[in-house]
């Protein structure tokens, strides 16, 4: 059995997409935190906010491909393009947000370089950028959406979903039997003697059709 599957076993449905968002935003982490890392101690050492503007974006593509065909999946409500337009307002007021940490860091608590050594200065800036700006801006993107991007449960889960056809075929033995008890279907070892169907093939007919056979 995979991990997946267990974790499937053990976690509540309710939580599960819970669960796909914040995997699929450790993997935009990922990709968030390794770009910024490469360009602000290359090409953009001295413009750290634009460093971390550039890998925002990047993962934000990554993360809406991801949290469309995965995460939110069973949800959406809107037309493709409004969605998509949605999600990208919705990432770039998360970008703000998570820029704010960085920006008190740099310009309000003022570690930066040379008051601060080097390293000081990278782990203030991992902190806030990578840790503080991140909690703080998935939780406000979690929230904003499903409340906002994809406002609409499309179907019952699918570990709840009961297939539409047994639920005619219930109705239609309802219809033909008075004494049919659609729970019977869930307990079959309880009800298997009280219904047609539970032992010989003969013997359910005779009870179906008394006196046809003789």
């Amino acid at each position: 059995m995979s991990l997946i599957d267990v974790v499937r076993r053990h976690l509540p449905p309710k939580y599960r997409e819970l669960a796909k968002f914040l995997v699929v935003g450790g993997s935009a982490w990922i990709v968030d935190t390794g770009l910024f890392t490469l360009l602000s101690h290359t090409i953009l050492e001295q413009k750290v906010i634009t460093a971390k503007a550039i890998s925002i974006l990047v993962s934000t593509v990554f993360s809406y491909i991801l949290n469309r065909e995965w995460s939110f999946s069973s949800r959406g409500g809107r037309e493709r393009h409004h969605e998509a337009l949605l999600f990208f307002l919705v990432n770039g007021l998360a970008l703000v947000i998570n820029l704010i940490p960085l920006w008190l860091s740099r310009y309000v608590f003022g570690f930066t370089m040379p008051e601060y050594s080097r390293f000081f200065v990278s782990v203030a800036d991992f902190i806030a950028a990578n840790v503080i700006g991140t909690l703080v801006g998935m939780a406000f993107r979690f929230w904003a959406y499903r409340k906002f991007v994809f406002p609409e449960e499309l179907g019952d889960h699918p570990d709840q979903h009961v297939d539409a056809d047994q639920l005619d075929l219930r109705a239609l033995e309802a219809a033909i039997d008075p004494g049919y008890d659609p729970e019977l279907d869930f307990q079959p070892t309880k009800g298997a003697a009280s219904r047609p169907g539970s032992g010989d093939p003969d013997d359910d007919f005779d009870e179906l059709y008394p006196g046809s056979t003789s």
